[in-house]
């Protein structure tokens, strides 16, 4: 998972920093980036009080859905995957990732809580 976050973290902001991504479409890289760095972190938290989250299947399709647009964006400038737009496929992925990200980030935060209070 760690390793996952890493790859996903320095990706988006390659892809950002040489506008592979950009205008509006930074705002579904950024809400990929805080959901990791907020999910990573409430992981270690409950893990220092004992407590396992378990990843849910639609957590597991996000991470799916995250490595196929960055992959896309990143062959973007080679031009099309089979046939088809690279870069447009990947940045339909990214928003759909960002919106999975947005739920399965919410699920977790909402499980989390539980053992906070």
């Amino acid at each position: 998972p760690i390793a996952d976050k890493l790859m996903v973290g320095a990706i988006i902001i390659m892809v950002v920093s040489i506008k592979w991504v950009s205008g509006i479409h930074v705002i579904a890289a950024v809400v990929i980036m805080c959901r990791e760095l907020l999910v990573s972190g409430l992981r270690e938290f409950l893990a220092g009080i004992q407590v396992s989250v378990p990843v849910s299947f639609l957590a597991k399709w996000k991470t799916t859905v995250q490595m196929l647009a960055l992959g896309s964006l990143c062959w973007a400038e080679g031009g099309a995957v089979f046939g088809l737009p690279a870069l447009e496929i990947g940045l339909t992925l990214l928003w759909i990732a960002a919106a999975l990200t947005l739920y399965t980030g919410y699920d977790y935060l909402r499980t989390g809580l539980k053992h906070m209070v």
